[in-house]
């Protein structure tokens, strides 16, 4: 068939664009791959950026896929649940879920990309091509420009179909809405926190100097700290911060003095297994955070954005990475049943796509307020407690919103989102009314959960919401 030479270009080799030409090249299509930084298998280009990822089922799904499960996983450091510090040290865990088989992992970013450059350039139809930064696309003649950073060279490259996986900055993105030939929606919402990577650093004999198997967080109600474990010993650590708000903010954090004070007062345990805290503090870069919505994503049947180009979310449910991936196995599915033919394609996968990516977006919001602040609640922590002996006694019958949304990849985000904001509004009403407690018979508990959560759910198609 011809579909099968067709020229496929791909603008991004970060992780969605390299697990999507690997893909494509596996279906035998004609793959050009043009990423704007250099190779990261040959330069170390991390610079204080997301260094590790939350890998889960969803993520997982997309390894199954392309036949990357097993390796996939030798790069992985199993996270059972939450280690949340206080401000005195003291430390619980929090798992994820009542079944022990759910748990999400640690992975490296740098190594999962290169893992998939690696295997999408085995195909002799995929070519990834570096240091060549897009600079617009026309997509009504399906054409891009590019520049060369070697020599400053500009030059078009052609192609049957454009597809932009170039991130939450994306050129393509950028081409439709400054080109005005059709109408295109557009929201950028940042929150007023920032964030800075900092490390943890291995024990001299390579051993992990806090709990390996596990997120670790800090909550502090406006602001918190996470870390996640590397295979190499070390931690990732994540500040999240408001820029101006607060006693102490991005904008007034300006001294070593005031930095120690900040992290004596907060993160007194912390700050004891970072002595390299300032050396990162006033290295790395303060980045934004923030949430990318637009409509459409295509272009008739001549280019698409995927990935963070479409639908970039803010990290705190661990799903951007996992929702990326997502997309090419929700793509593939659609390009399966409609052989060549991009625009149905192209369509029929937006329509399908984007009530998810939607739902993960404000899930992700909702998320970040939970880690800085309510995880450290008594009455969530309660919910915590019942939902964990739900899921322990009941693993068929019981599944919380986290579950949902991070380990039962059957079911749509959107799906996840409204039947989990249910449950929680059933468990915390019931709480806060003295109506179930953790110490009462979890099979009464269970009933009171599902008549009180059908209920709301009743209401909310009632409403529309649904």
């Amino acid at each position: 068939m011809k579909n099968k030479q067709q020229n496929i270009l791909i603008i991004g080799a970060g992780l969605c664009g390299s697990l999507l030409a690997l893909r494509l090249g596996q279906r035998g299509y004609n793959v050009s791959v043009y990423e704007m930084r250099p190779d990261l298998r040959k330069v170390d280009i991390s610079a204080g950026r997301s260094i590790n990822l939350a890998f889960s089922d969803r993520g997982n799904k997309a390894m199954k896929l392309v036949g990357l499960e097993a390796q996939v996983k030798e790069l992985c450091i199993p996270m059972n649940g939450r280690m949340i510090h206080d401000a005195h040290g003291n430390t619980f865990q929090s798992n994820y879920s009542g079944r022990s088989h759910e748990y999400i992992n640690s992975i490296s970013r740098g190594d999962l990309n290169a893992l998939l450059l690696d295997e999408a350039e085995k195909h002799e139809n995929v070519t990834i091509y570096f240091n060549k930064k897009c600079k617009s696309v026309n997509f009504e003649k399906t054409t891009a420009l590019f520049k060369d950073y070697h020599d400053e060279d500009e030059f078009v490259e052609d192609a049957d179909v454009i597809i932009a996986t170039d991130g939450a900055g994306s050129v393509m993105r950028k081409s439709y809405y400054l080109a005005k030939k059709f109408l295109f929606s557009f929201s950028q919402e940042y929150l007023s926190h920032g964030y800075k990577e900092l490390t943890i650093l291995p024990k001299v004999n390579g051993d992990y100097k806090i709990y390996k198997n596990a997120l670790h967080i800090w909550p502090r109600g406006s602001f918190m700290l996470i870390a996640l474990p590397n295979l190499d010993g070390s931690f990732t650590v994540t500040l999240f911060l408001s820029y101006n708000e607060g006693k102490y903010n991005f904008n007034n954090l300006t001294t070593e003095e005031r930095v120690l004070k900040f992290f004596q007062n907060e993160f007194p345990d912390a700050l004891a297994v970072m002595p390299n805290l300032l050396e990162d503090f006033f290295t790395n870069p303060t980045a934004p955070l923030g949430t990318i919505k637009c409509s459409p994503w295509h272009y008739k049947g001549n280019t698409l954005l995927m990935g963070d180009a479409a639908h970039a979310i803010v990290p705190f449910y661990g799903q951007g990475m996992n929702a990326s991936f997502e997309d090419v196995v929700e793509f593939d599915a659609v390009l399966e049943k409609h052989k060549g033919d991009w625009e149905t394609t192209f369509y029929e996968y937006e329509k399908n796509r984007k009530k998810d990516t939607d739902a993960i977006a404000d899930l992700a919001i909702d998320n970040f307020h939970e880690m800085k602040d309510h995880v450290a609640h008594p009455i969530f922590q309660e919910k915590r407690k019942i939902e964990m002996a739900l899921e322990k006694e009941f693993p068929k019958e019981y599944i919380s919103k986290y579950s949902l949304v991070t380990f039962n990849e059957a079911i749509g985000y959107r799906e996840a989102m409204l039947r989990g904001r249910a449950q929680d509004k059933a468990i915390l009403n019931m709480l806060a009314g003295g109506v179930i407690s953790p110490n009462d018979d979890m099979k009464i508990v269970l009933e009171k959960v599902k008549k009180e959560t059908e209920a709301i759910l009743e209401d909310d198609r009632i409403a529309g919401l649904r």
